[in-house]
């Protein structure tokens, strides 16, 4: 926050919550203190508790996230002394290792350092902390993820040789300091889990080389607590197999399987009319469920997902706290209609602490903010 007395508001808000939900008695000793020290210095420092508890209730907030129901579980890596690009690649890779745990995936987020007035955070320009790279062709075309060519040209513009050029090279981590120019890191191979996708019923699935990582690591969304920005803050929960199954990989701007996946089934595509896209889309997310749970990594199904946010809406009902939800989010991007879900309406409720997505990230992330380069 720019302004100072909107900073002073957002920390007496965001310390009168948790000293409320966690009954530490009167805040008003510790907004005292804040206030002393925004006066100071322009900014102010939360203690670990304040961290963790604010993380957690970013999470809860989150409208876009149907997987609340476990927002109390969320793991806390405090990291708020790393600033440097390097630490910063290194002290992800661990976050991967650490919320891999060889297929048990875990609920982590890792704080690095937040914006003080003067002295802005780092960034990591990554959407997610492993991606896939997309090599543009000159005739139009892409190898890999469509979504990442911006970003893989950028890392190939800061020196990155690229990888073999197969659909599915990661990613190098994008890591800016301030003032400086960003710069790129491999992920280590013991840090990315990858699942090979194979299929219940037929054998020649394997042959087409499809897989996944076990993790999806958000990374370019700032987490904002009580005023204080921390633009790097990469965090974690499971997938869903639609993420995988019904989005990256069968969407039309990105992988875009389901016209190949059509024709090796021998569906009929002269017309949308044979359901041949809904066919193909079934079998995918079949792939996908059936390929994690044969490896032993943890992911959960759309039915079972759709559920467990109602007892999440249930049990912040029972607590006199409103749920917020974007319904299009919400709602699974298969089957919608037979989910529990889709049977009801929402309202977007903006609450802090959140997790935030800035314009400039979302450049970003897109390989679009090159000035500095020059």
């Amino acid at each position: 926050m720019h302004d100072v007395h909107d900073l002073l508001r957002a920390a007496a808000a965001f310390l009168t919550l948790h000293h409320t939900e966690e009954r530490l008695g009167d805040p008003a000793r510790r907004i005292t203190a804040a206030h002393a020290e925004i006066a100071e210095t322009g900014t102010y420092r939360h203690t670990t508790e304040e961290l963790v508890f604010g993380a957690r209730v970013a999470w809860r907030n989150a409208n876009r996230c149907i997987g609340r129901l476990y927002w109390h579980s969320l793991c806390v890596r405090d990291r708020r002394d790393v600033r440097d690009a390097k630490d910063v690649a290194e002290a992800s890779a661990d976050h991967l290792r650490e919320a891999t745990r060889d297929g048990r995936i875990r609920a982590l987020i890792t704080v690095f350092a937040p914006d003080a007035p003067g002295r802005p955070g780092p960034r990591i320009w990554n959407e997610q902390l492993i991606r896939y790279a997309g090599y543009a062709h000159p005739g139009g075309g892409v190898t890999g993820d469509p979504r990442n060519a911006g970003l893989t040209a950028l890392a190939r513009r800061l020196g990155w040789p690229g990888g073999p050029g197969s659909p599915f090279d990661v990613l190098p981590l994008i890591v800016q300091n301030a003032g400086d120019r960003p710069r790129w890191f491999a992920l280590p191979e013991d840090a990315v889990l990858e699942v090979a996708l194979t299929h219940p019923e037929y054998p020649w699935w394997g042959s087409l080389g499809l897989r996944w990582h076990a993790v999806p690591a958000l990374a370019g969304m700032c987490l904002e607590i009580g005023g204080i920005c921390y633009p790097a803050a990469p965090f974690n929960g499971w997938y869903m197999g639609t993420e995988i199954g019904a989005r990256n990989l069968a969407d039309a701007d990105r992988y875009d399987l389901l016209p190949h996946l059509a024709d090796r089934l021998g569906l009929d595509t002269r017309s949308d009319r044979s359901l041949w896209k809904d066919r193909a889309l079934v079998e995918l997310n079949r792939s996908v469920l059936h390929s994690f749970d044969r490896a032993g990594v943890t992911v959960t199904d759309h039915h079972t997902e759709s559920l467990r946010f109602l007892t999440h809406l249930d049990r912040e009902e029972h607590k006199g706290r409103r749920v917020g939800a974007d319904w299009s989010w919400i709602v699974p991007p298969i089957s919608g209609s037979a989910t529990p879900v889709f049977h009801r309406t929402y309202e977007t409720v903006e609450r802090h602490p959140a997790y935030v997505h800035h314009p400039e990230a979302l450049a970003r992330a897109r390989g679009e903010i090159d000035e500095i380069l020059v």
